[in-house]
C-alpha cells in the first residue's frame, strides 16, 4: 500500500505522519528547552539577592502547556495543504493562546508585586498589606477583563456594543457605590502617600488618637480616653492631619509671672537664672527667656526651649524638673510668684463735712 496514494483531507497519509512526527518532536523539544532554561535560571536566582531573576524564573515556569501544544500544531501543519478556513482558525487559536499567556504573565507580575510588598511591609504595616492585596485583586480583574475583550474581538465577536454596555453599566455601578469607591481610592492614597501609618499619634480636627487599623473603607484610632474612633478614609484626606509621631523635636513655650514688688536687680537676673536651669537638663536646647510684658497683676516672663525627643513623658519630666528648680531658685532669692490680686484703697471721710447745715 502506497502511503502517497492514500489521501486524507487533500493530503497524503504520509504527510500526515510527517506532520504528527514534527508536532511530537516540536512539543518534546520545546518542553525540554523550557525545562533546562527554567532550572538554570532558578539556580542563578538562588545565588543572588535581587528579585529580578526570581521573577524571570517564575515567568518561564508559567509558560502554559497549551501554548506549547499550539506552537507544535502550527509547526506540524506547515507541511500540509490545509483549507483557508482551517488556517484562519489555526492563526486565531495562536493569537488566543498568546493573549491567554499574556494574561497569565500579567497575573504573575501583579502577584509577584503584591507578595514582594507583603514581605517588606507585613511586620510594620499590616493594614497596608491588606489594602495592597485588595488592589492586586482589582488589577487582576481589570487585566482579565481587557484580555477577554481582546480574545472575543479576535474570534470575530463584535465587542462595540459589549464595551458600550459595560461602560453604561460601569457608570451606573460607580454612581451607586461612589462613596465606597471614594473610600477605596482614599485608602490607596493613604497607603501610597503615607500621611500616617499604624502606630502614629494623629489629631484630625478635634479628634486625636493612635492609628490602630487602616482598612479599605475606614481608619480606626484609639483615643486617649480608651474608646475607638472610626473615620472614613475620604473624610480623613479632606481634613488637616497633625502627625505627632513624625515630630523629631518638641518646642516648649511657657510663661511665669512675678509680683510688681520684685526688685529691678532680680528682674534682670531672672532670664539668666532660667537659662541656666533649662540648660542643666539633658536632651534640651535652650532658645530664649525674656521679660515680656507688664500684666494686670504680674511682671510676665516668656521662656522657649526645645526637647530633643518627641516623647510626651520625656517632655513632662523635663518641664517638671525645670519648674522645681525655678521654684527653688526663686525661694532662695526671695522672688515671689504673682497671683491674681486686687488692691483696695480705703479713705476716711470727715463726717463733719457731710453733716447737714444748721
Amino acid at each position: 500500500m502506497n502511503l502517497f496514494e492514500i489521501e486524507f483531507f487533500n493530503n497524503a497519509v504520509l504527510y500526515w505522519l510527517y506532520a504528527l512526527a514534527i508536532f511530537t518532536f516540536s512539543l518534546l523539544a520545546i518542553r525540554v528547552i523550557k525545562g533546562i532554561v527554567h532550572r538554570r535560571v532558578v539556580k542563578i536566582a538562588a545565588k543572588t539577592s535581587n528579585d529580578i531573576d526570581d521573577l524571570i524564573a517564575e515567568m518561564i515556569g508559567k509558560i502554559h502547556f497549551g501554548l506549547l501544544v499550539l506552537f507544535s500544531l502550527y509547526f506540524g501543519s506547515l507541511i500540509l495543504e490545509l483549507p483557508v478556513s482551517l488556517k484562519t482558525i489555526m492563526n486565531k487559536l495562536i493569537v488566543v493562546g498568546f493573549l491567554l499567556q499574556g494574561a497569565i504573565w500579567g497575573t504573575g507580575l501583579i502577584q509577584f508585586w503584591v507578595e514582594r510588598y507583603k514581605k517588606k511591609r507585613l511586620a510594620e504595616d499590616a493594614a497596608s498589606v491588606t489594602t495592597f492585596t485588595a488592589l492586586g485583586f482589582v488589577l487582576r480583574l481589570i487585566l482579565w477583563s481587557v484580555f477577554l475583550l481582546l480574545i472575543l474581538d479576535n474570534l470575530g465577536v463584535d465587542i462595540t456594543a459589549l464595551v458600550a454596555g459595560l461602560g453604561v453599566g460601569g457608570i451606573a455601578v460607580a454612581l451607586a457605590v461612589q462613596n465606597i469607591l471614594g473610600d477605596l481610592f482614599a485608602s490607596l492614597s493613604i497607603v501610597l502617600d503615607k500621611p500616617f501609618v499604624i502606630g502614629d499619634f494623629i489629631i484630625v480636627d478635634n479628634y486625636l488618637g493612635s492609628v490602630e487599623h487602616i482598612g479599605l473603607k475606614t481608619t480606626r484610632l484609639r483615643s486617649l480616653t480608651g474608646e475607638q474612633l472610626v473615620m472614613s478614609n475620604s473624610d480623613l484626606l479632606k481634613s488637616r492631619i497633625r502627625n505627632f509621631k513624625r515630630m523629631y523635636e518638641r518646642r516648649v513655650l511657657f510663661t511665669l509671672g512675678v509680683t510688681y514688688q520684685t526688685s529691678l536687680e532680680n528682674i534682670r537676673q531672672i532670664p539668666a537664672m532660667i537659662k541656666e536651669i533649662v540648660e542643666s537638663q539633658e536632651n534640651v536646647r535652650f532658645d530664649r527667656a525674656h521679660f515680656k510684658e507688664y500684666g494686670n497683676f504680674s511682671l510676665n516672663f516668656e521662656v522657649v526651649y526645645w526637647v530633643k525627643s518627641p516623647d510626651y513623658n520625656t517632655y513632662m519630666d523635663i518641664q517638671q524638673a525645670i519648674n522645681l528648680q525655678i521654684f527653688k531658685q526663686f525661694e532662695e532669692n526671695s522672688i515671689e510668684f504673682a497671683y491674681p490680686t486686687q488692691t483696695l484703697f480705703v479713705s476716711k471721710v470727715d463726717e463733719s463735712q457731710n453733716s447737714p447745715a444748721d
